[in-house]
């Protein structure tokens, strides 16, 4: 029978294949499928507006995602890492009488005391990470311990961490974002860390892949490239819809100069995966 979920599916093929549905159908009824050309429509719009030097515009257009909430905190660049280690009050305390503060074996230290690499040596076993992960990407010492521990749930937390900043702050995706200059810094924080690490974010990743079809070539050019270069190692017809095809488009139908920085991050994603698979092999052999 006419079901009204089946009517909503026919009405939806209607609408792209009208040949195809040659049933009546009504023509109110319940919504069961999202616009998919709302993003696409957005974006449009913006790049109108923003041509033409009209009103800002404040609709979201990150794949369909509803209007995020005005944020009114101000963009922590600096990635500082906070004092929040139970320990630092009495560090103070003791500093200012001049007593040399030891602390037990059972006992952490605070990162936020970490300033060298003996330190980090001596103190490794007893180390947390700090309570804002985004503080680790600018500090080499947290990296470098974290390149040694490899505990997975350090990983889980800077990637829910970077994969909801890089939604909230996209500058391409949320229109007329004001914090152009310091998602410009977030984007190269993270190469800079990945270079370190000699391995790329998952959040990374996931970000490139949700956002290149929405990507003019233009905002954050280099930033964009440069992470594009340490994309993980995979199938080719796993990441063609995700990476090439996008680039592709834009590729053809860009400058010289576009062209030339496509071709040289590719050629840089290329030589990661051959130094990445040089290593996997003589771990393999190795072992």
């Amino acid at each position: 029978g006419m079901q009204s979920h089946l009517q909503a599916l026919l009405s939806l093929y209607k609408l792209f294949c009208p040949e195809q549905v040659t049933i009546t159908l009504p023509g109110k009824m319940k919504t069961y499928f999202r616009n998919s050309e709302g993003p696409w429509k957005a974006a449009i719009t913006a790049v109108r507006q923003r041509n033409q030097g009209t009103s800002p515009l404040s609709q979201a257009v990150f794949l369909g995602t509803s209007q995020p909430q005005s944020r009114k905190r101000k963009w922590n660049a600096q990635l500082v890492i906070p004092a929040s280690s139970a320990n630092t009050n009495h560090f103070e305390e003791d500093r200012e009488k001049n007593w040399f503060y030891l602390y037990s074996p059972n006992e952490s230290f605070p990162v936020e005391q970490l300033q060298t690499f003996p330190q980090l040596l001596q103190n490794i076993h007893r180390l947390e990470f700090p309570s804002q992960m985004g503080s680790v990407l600018t500090n080499p010492l947290l990296l470098h311990y974290m390149n040694c521990v490899k505990d997975e749930s350090i990983y889980l937390r800077l990637y829910y961490w970077m994969g909801q900043r890089l939604q909230e702050e996209c500058t391409w995706c949320v229109v007329d974002n004001p914090y152009e200059e310091e998602f410009k810094s977030f984007l190269e924080t993270a190469y800079k860390a990945e270079c370190f690490l000699q391995e790329g974010f998952s959040a990374c990743e996931e970000f490139l892949y949700k956002t290149l079809p929405l990507w003019d070539g233009i905002c954050c050019r280099s930033e964009i490239l440069r992470l594009v270069s340490w994309i993980p190692l995979s199938s080719f017809s796993d990441i063609r819809p995700y990476l090439f095809d996008p680039l592709a488009q834009l590729f053809f139908t860009s400058s010289i100069y576009f062209k030339c920085s496509v071709l040289e991050s590719l050629k840089e994603l290329l030589q990661n995966w051959l130094n990445c698979n040089v290593i996997q092999m003589d771990l393999e052999i190795s072992s």
